[in-house]
């Protein structure tokens, strides 16, 4: 981070001297431009004006006399400006001070055309051993359409040099100024974006290492606290992410260690019962009953293997449905008389409840049976001596089959997990029960397949009621 902290306080640096230097650049040459361009103008203007007031006082003549040379003299000092006086021919006849050389030299050919047309012309001149700029201008000597010739008045541009030597100081310490302004509040906006990004590096780093409880407390309403919002609300859904994660690998791990249980049970009792038969341990008239017990274990690893085939089938989505109206009057019959031997062995009456006329099912009858199969062998499976009701009938654009029984039910936090692919949930069920988890996830796909719902009513002691909708067709 130190590298970073450096690398954003140069760059921010050098960023903010550019543009210090360059906008008190650029601000110097304009004031430098506007200030010299004013005086120019307002000299020129005023100038311009004297020049006219000398004409106003020598308009009524052609010849510089005495009194004119006074007066020329007068003005001089009055609008501290040296006056030259030309004729038509571009001669300087007179001026406005005794020692004056330029008397009887030549004006340029193309200033006295633009003045003899009447025209005013103003030039800048720098004149050697003088330190200031002189400005310099024309007017015509005359009356209206009558131009004897030309006025030409010099005055030095005082105060020009001074300003311009002020502004170049006035820029050297606003610069210097302005480099001590931009370093201290670079080192200030460094502080402050390198601070908060060394919060998220080292909470980032945490979270790398699996602890996403790490949060970062960054208020700020800028990017960088948007940046810290975000992976705050990142950590908090990767918290989530791994503990959904250890809870499917808990899940997964309880589910093989039970189906690993159940598939040694069998093996080793058939296993054992086969050695005994090998070694014609076990009499004739006996045989018969371990091969019942055989038998029953081999369906059982047979009912595992077909529960796990059908569970992975769906979850990979290759159980296509094929479905069609049909009468579910006649699958529950089926289930009732399938179920009803194994219910009275265990004192628990099984009973089908048929309300009004049922609609047609639009259903897989395979699927639709597999279904109602597996929801009455838990029902059976987890009720002594009580009773169990299967009701069906019609809501809605549904056929509702109801299966509910009086047994040792299912808690609140078991009823949230139940449909899980891998879930197996101990309802303080007898050991002699055998079973995997698998056949409500089973259920859950299957209905889901048929666009249909599902859902638990239970409570511990009092019985479990699980109702299923499935879409129907009137008529």
């Amino acid at each position: 981070m130190l590298g970073m902290n450096k690398s954003i306080f140069r760059r921010l640096l050098i960023s903010y001297m550019i543009t210090i230097v360059v906008g008190i650049g650029i601000v110097g040459i304009l004031m430098f431009y506007f200030t010299n361009s004013y005086m120019t103008n307002a000299k020129q203007e005023e100038l311009l004006r004297q020049g006219r007031t000398v004409n106003a006082n020598i308009q009524d003549t052609m010849f510089i006399n005495d009194e004119k040379q006074e007066i020329l003299e007068f003005l001089d000092h009055s609008f501290d400006a040296r006056i030259w006086i030309f004729n038509k021919d571009g001669k300087i006849i007179a001026t406005s001070t005794q020692d004056e050389v330029s008397i009887g030299k030549s004006v340029a050919t193309s200033i006295v055309e633009r003045v003899l047309r009447g025209e005013n012309v103003v030039s800048r001149l720098k004149f050697e051993g003088l330190s200031e700029p002189m400005l310099s201008v024309v007017v015509p000597w005359g009356k209206k359409d009558h131009v004897y010739g030309g006025i030409v008045l010099h005055a030095p541009l005082r105060g020009l040099n001074e300003i311009i030597a002020k502004t170049r100081e006035t820029i050297l310490w606003a610069t210097l100024f302005g480099m001590l302004f931009s370093t201290a509040m670079v080192s200030y906006l460094s502080w402050t974006i390198s601070r908060p990004l060394q919060q998220i590096d080292r909470a980032a780093a945490r979270m790398a290492l699996g602890n996403f409880e790490e949060r970062i407390d960054i208020s700020s309403e800028d990017e960088i606290g948007d940046l810290a919002g975000t992976i705050n609300m990142m950590a908090k859904k990767l918290a989530k992410i791994d503990e959904e994660r250890q809870r499917i690998d808990n899940i997964r791990n309880d589910f093989l260690a039970n189906i690993s249980h159940e598939l040694r049970t069998p093996l080793t009792t058939m296993q054992g019962f086969l050695e005994a038969l090998q070694d014609g341990l076990i009499e004739e008239e006996a045989r018969q009953k371990y091969y019942d017990v055989m038998y029953d274990e081999t369906t059982h690893m047979n009912r595992l293997v077909d529960d796990l085939m059908d569970l992975i089938k769906l979850e990979n989505k290759e159980i296509t449905l094929s479905k069609y109206h049909i009468d579910p009057k006649t699958i529950l019959e089926k289930a009732k008389m399938k179920f009803e031997r194994e219910a009275n062995e265990k004192e628990v009456e099984l009973h089908l409840m048929i309300n009004g006329p049922l609609p047609k099912a639009y259903t897989d009858p395979v699927r639709f049976e597999q279904i109602i199969n597996n929801l009455l062998k838990n029902a059976v499976k987890f009720t002594e001596q009580g009773e169990i009701t299967i009701t069906a009938e019609e809501e809605e654009d549904y056929l509702l089959v109801t299966i509910a029984d009086s047994g040792i039910g299912i808690s609140e936090m078991d009823q949230e997990l139940i449909w899980e692919r891998f879930y197996k949930v101990d309802r303080g069920r007898s050991r002699q029960n055998k079973g995997t988890g698998l056949g409500l996830a089973i259920v859950k796909k299957l209905v889901e397949l048929h666009d249909g719902k599902i859902n638990v009513e239970s409570k511990i002691g009092k019985g479990t009621t699980f109702k299923i909708w499935i879409p129907s067709v009137k008529g």
